[in-house]
């Protein structure tokens, strides 16, 4: 009997494949084989919503290897990915393959392995149209307003915009922060923190003011804090009361796709996107020394924190047996998912937990293999116990006003030896170190440090916590977080400063047009809805075509009369401006896009012409000049790829007595150095951290070859005749000789063997 299984990718073939051996014949659709196309909105309006599909461009070749493949097989798995994307991928491969019912299967796998393969060959379905209807619902809603709304911003505000269901409510939320940030106002408070010892040469620790006669009270100025002081300085401090107490701290659930991305974000500092592609690789397989093409990770976009039996008997084992029981809870831990979840698919987890990220590391690339231990360890850390802290609360009295202390130890890792989650707020709480202290013991006062500070405006959001804020409003989907964030920065309506994102004019004023024009497609309440109404099509309790019809005659109303409310009027950006002076003429230089991205340019277009590139201020002083150091961009004329370097502002000044030629690879910090005042820097990379001295002439300089990684030996000039001499062929002469000899008579292959190289290098 002839098979045929159609997946979307070439490495999920190849893994499937191997499951299924010779009887099938396993290819790849390469995604979706049939759309709307981009040509025209493809959507008949007043038939209907009836879709206009067409083989999509370059793709015609594929579709006739598939239909021919597909008449001499007796069967056809339509093995998509287990979601609406991949279940519309599957009803589009049935229309184009002319397969009927009897002949198309389909089947879904959570987890590439061999056993979930075998067994869903053997049992497959008829396509769930429930579930194409939804996407053919998102698909035609987000066509209609893209192709109709983003006309209306070519011609009122700058060709080349867009807009979407999506993508506009995440702008508006980027930009209602932006606006609370600029709204907000610092109000002063005070802390107030006594030194104190248990006797007289005793290790000092902190209490800090609680209030007065059992209320708490926060002085709101200085003249509290005098007050205060001025009621106790004098006065005997005493411990009033001691609690102690085992405090438990349980492990986070599995990964949704939103927590991954999350967590991806602030762990490895990669993007929604970039996570999502690692993440689809591991899925899809990774040769593995040994067991070939494997599926590493079950399906990535889920909102479900469901495991299965087998998985969570298989996490027991593995705890028992490498931590022991002391680290395994008394009962299996089950998490729910948040109300709305669709919860289709298992949590994100990796498919064998046998397969440590030890075991697998040489196999995988870098970003591979992080964000595989990331998965991997937070699974195995969520069936884990509790970590236990010894926690001691201590109050101190002193004339009625009340101080505390409290610290925490650690008793019992639990989970924690395995993982601990990361937070967006990098902020530390102080702990300090308490002696052993006794219920009515005196204690001496050492002095008071009051500390002024300012309630603090909202942060930015970044990539981690937009994400969390769309799934909280129920804006999107799983699969969709990341194409979303990726889209208002591509749009340049957002640019990211460091990691926080923040709106560009551009995205300002959009979003403004917006908000006046189309309320309800920039409306959170109205967007989660939405999606609550697809989700309800995905069920089978409404009909997808009378929900487009419903949405589409309020949008039509709305557009018509912005029309008619914007003839005549252009809408104008305003330029931003930055601190920047041009260097010819001194206007504040202004920020504009082209086709190699954001730049500075000079205001006086077309008297002055001079640009420079688009550069961020960093902490410190030159330590040549004492000017400010910028953060700029170059790119590599060998690779073509951008890289990121430090230089003073005054690099390439055209005025003479200001140039200075500083530039370096490390990164300045805010700190000086306690010896010399200069500012210190630190190693670029995620790893690095300890800041280091870079003057000669300090007692605390500290050597390049010293300061977190060695020095990279310089390339002689004739670079490419030396690369085939290095590993093992330089410690061999006559290897070495060869080598050089083979490069000499053979150009072209050095050449193509160099490319390669570099390609290892940049994955």
């Amino acid at each position: 009997m002839s098979n045929l299984v159609i997946v979307e990718s070439p490495a999920k073939a190849k893994t499937i494949k191997k499951y299924l051996g010779k009887d099938y014949d396993v290819v790849a659709s390469m995604g979706h084989v049939r759309d709307l196309p981009s040509a025209r909105l493809s959507v008949d309006v007043n038939n209907s919503f009836e879709p206009k599909y067409e083989v999509i461009k370059g793709k015609e070749k594929l579709v006739d290897e598939l239909q021919a493949k597909a008449k001499k097989s007796d069967k056809v798995f339509l093995a998509t990915d287990p979601d609406r994307e991949g279940e519309a991928i599957s009803w589009h491969l049935k229309a184009l393959l002319e397969l009927d019912d009897k002949k198309a299967r389909r089947v879904t796998f959570n987890e590439i392995t061999k056993k979930v393969v075998s067994e869903s060959i053997r049992a497959p379905r008829a396509i769930d149209q429930d579930l194409v209807d939804a996407q053919q619902a998102r698909r035609i809603l987000d066509r209609i307003v893209g192709y109709e709304l983003s006309p209306l911003l070519w011609k009122k505000v700058r060709r080349g915009l867009s807009a979407g269901r999506v993508q506009s409510v995440a702008m508006r939320m980027v930009d209602d922060r932006e606006k609370e940030i600029a709204a907000f106002r610092p109000e002063e408070f005070w802390t107030l923190e006594a030194t104190l010892r248990d006797k007289p040469k005793g290790k000092p620790f902190s209490a800090h003011y609680y209030g007065k006669n059992g209320k708490k009270a926060e002085p709101a100025s200085r003249a509290d804090v005098d007050r205060i002081i001025e009621d106790t300085k004098s006065a005997a401090f005493a411990v009033r009361a001691i609690k102690r107490a085992d405090k438990q701290r349980s492990p986070s659930p599995p990964f949704t796709t939103s927590t991954l991305q999350q967590e991806a974000s602030r762990k490895l500092n990669m993007t929604p996107r970039r996570t999502m592609a690692i993440a689809q690789q591991l899925y899809e397989g990774v040769e593995i020394s040994g067991e070939g093409a494997v599926g590493l990770i079950t399906y990535m976009r889920t909102d479900s924190l469901r495991i299965s039996e087998e998985a969570l008997a298989a996490a027991k084992t593995f705890i028992l047996g490498r931590y022991g029981k002391d680290y395994y809870p008394n009962a299996t831990r089950r998490f729910r998912a948040k109300a709305g979840a669709q919860d289709a698919h298992e949590a994100i987890r990796p498919s064998d937990v046998e397969l440590t990220p030890e075991r697998v590391k040489g196999d995988l690339t870098g970003e591979q293999y992080r964000l595989y231990r990331l998965i991997w360890s937070r699974f195995l850390a969520s069936q884990m116990a509790n970590a236990v802290y010894d926690s001691v609360s201590v109050e101190i009295e002193a004339n009625g006003h009340e101080f505390r202390a409290s610290a925490s130890d650690l008793k019992f890792a639990g989970y924690t030896a395995l993982y601990e989650e990361s937070r967006d707020d990098e902020r530390e709480e102080k702990q300090t170190k308490l002696p052993p202290l006794a219920e009515g013991q005196a204690l001496e006062l050492d002095g008071f440090e009051p500390e002024q500070h300012f309630t603090q405006p909202p942060v930015r959001y970044t990539d981690a916590t937009l994400i969390r804020a769309m799934e909280q409003n129920g804006i999107g989907r799983p699969s969709t977080y990341a194409p979303t964030v990726s889209t208002i920065l591509d749009r340049e309506y957002v640019v990211k400063e460091g990691k926080y994102l923040r709106p560009t004019p551009l995205g300002t004023v959009v979003t403004e047009l917006m908000e006046q024009k189309f309320p309800d497609i920039v409306d959170t309440k109205f967007t989660a809805r939405m999606e609550e109404t697809l989700d309800a099509v995905e069920a089978g309790k409404a009909p997808w075509k009378g929900i487009l019809r419903e949405f589409y005659g309020d949008f039509s109303a709305e557009l018509k009369r912005a029309e008619e409310d914007l003839q005549g009027t252009r809408i104008k950006v305003p330029d931003e401006v930055s601190e920047e002076k041009c260097d010819v003429c001194g206007r504040n230089m202004v920020v504009k896009s082209g086709r190699f991205g954001r730049f500075l340019a000079c205001p006086g277009y077309p008297e002055c012409t001079f640009t420079k590139p688009l550069v961020i201020e960093m902490p410190g002083r030159c330590p040549k000049c004492g000017g400010r150091l910028m953060k700029r961009t170059g790119v590599s004329k060998k690779t073509n790829k951008q890289y990121t370097y430090y230089a003073c502002e005054f690099r390439g000044s055209r005025d003479e007595s200001k140039a200075c030629d500083f530039t370096t690879f490390d990164v300045p910090v805010k700190d000086d150095c306690p010896a010399c005042g200069q500012t210190m820097f630190k190693k670029s990379g995620k790893g690095f951290k300890r800041p280091f001295c870079i003057n000669p002439a300090c007692a605390n300089f500290v050597p390049e070859e010293k300061r977190g990684y060695p020095k990279k030996a310089a390339e002689p000039a004739a670079t490419e005749e030396k690369k085939p001499a290095e590993g093992d062929a330089a410690k061999k002469p006559a290897a070495k000789k060869a080598a050089a000899k083979t490069t000499a008579k053979k150009p072209a292959a050095r050449k193509t063997a160099a490319k390669k190289t570099t390609k290892k290098e940049e994955n």
